[in-house]
């Protein structure tokens, strides 16, 4: 017989709706906060999204106040992308991101078809990545593509005639995980998405912005509400920290970056703690070692909050899942949410969820025709 090491009262009650989860209730004060102009998210339609870069402040608080407002109702009572089929292609490992990704999709009345592995495909074979684009662009309506390759997606690009959304290439970005960032940070403090804030916050990352595509983007993003922010921090042992020209291009912005070794010395005054230890390096990847790691013991300030793109390991102790600190499970649900407002945007669906402006043609023609 196994043995059971679970408490047996578990399986004798109800299974209740999980409460305590930091940011779950604070879609609203996200939506109070910033006024709808859905206008920006009409530039998204028939976009391929590669980059963070391609992304402005405007538009990222638009979208957050969309996916707010879906967070507010996820049950939709109108199914825009109805008929609709994406495409994931995962040729890495993947959890959040793919599911997230279809749920988002389902969720919004889409149909879903998978590759999980690029062997089970004529890559297998040797087909190109040119000829696997023009088989996606005849079965399905968008494609979103994780590649350990950096420039896998960029090849994909030359045979599209669909959009494409980069699941994470290697080490080089990951933009979608960043929006789910930024997400989880405007529910935080609604007022970070305002022209005004009302207190400028210290961000601390610990990781390696030249070889965490998480952090990357996520940077990147700053980079574009950095009147909000006070000071970025990254953490980090090893001196080699950015690629050539990455800091210089992020202080250009306006953000101002620092770098520090001694993650005690500096988190008793950061604002929000983001840490991930791992980088992927083409098959493999790598962690990041040593004292850099959080626990509910950790000299945290009060009402900080702790975001991880997961999937964690100890540098993230489970001791922090019960703390008001935890914000990362709540930035794993967020994802959905940012990515089914994104997704309704590229699909040039969103008519069908806000109102939106007419373009001008249009109102020209309707009112030429009284």
């Amino acid at each position: 017989m196994v043995e059971v090491t679970t408490d047996p009262t578990l399986l004798e009650r109800p299974i209740e709706v999980r409460s305590g989860v930091s940011g779950i209730e604070r879609p609203l004060a996200l939506l109070d906060a910033v006024r709808e102009n859905a206008e920006p998210l009409l530039n998204l339609a028939n976009r391929h999204v590669v980059s963070a870069r391609q992304f402005d402040r405007e538009t990222l608080v638009q979208l957050s106040r969309l996916a707010a407002d879906m967070e507010r109702q996820p049950t939709l009572l109108h199914q825009p992308l109805s008929g609709k089929i994406m495409i994931t292609a995962f040729y890495e490992p993947s959890t959040r991101t793919r599911l997230s990704f279809e749920s988002a999709w389902h969720r919004l009345g889409g149909d879903v078809i998978s590759i999980t592995d690029p062997l089970t495909t004529g890559i297998a074979k040797g087909e190109s990545l040119r000829d696997v684009a023009e088989m996606f662009s005849s079965y399905g309506d968008l494609v979103v593509l994780r590649d350990n390759s950096e420039g896998a997606i960029y090849e994909t690009l030359n045979g599209l005639r669909i959009p494409i959304i980069n699941a994470g290439n290697g080490i080089d970005e990951h933009p979608t995980q960043a929006l789910a960032d930024l997400y989880a940070i405007f529910k935080w403090r609604p007022d970070l998405a305002t022209a005004s804030p009302k207190e400028k916050v210290r961000i601390g990352i610990i990781g390696t912005p030249a070889r965490m595509r998480t952090v990357r983007s996520l940077l990147i993003l700053l980079s574009m509400i950095s009147h909000a922010i006070e000071e970025v921090v990254v953490i980090n042992h090893d001196d080699d920290l950015f690629d050539d020209g990455q800091r210089e291009e992020l202080e250009a912005s306006g953000l101002n970056l620092n770098t520090e070794s001694n993650l005690a010395s500096v988190l008793p005054d950061l604002d929000i703690v983001y840490i991930n230890s791992i980088a992927w390096v083409g098959d493999t990847f790598e962690r990041l070692t040593g004292d850099l790691r959080l626990t509910a013991d950790s000299p945290l300030k009060e009402g900080a909050i702790v975001l991880h793109p997961l999937a964690r390991g100890p540098e993230l102790d489970v001791t922090l899942d019960s703390t008001p600190h935890n914000w990362y499970f709540a930035q794993a649900r967020g994802a959905v949410f940012i990515r089914m407002a994104l997704l309704t945007c590229i699909t040039s669906r969103i008519s069908q969820v806000v109102d939106v402006p007419l373009p001008a043609a249009t109102v020209n023609e309707k009112t030429q025709t009284q």
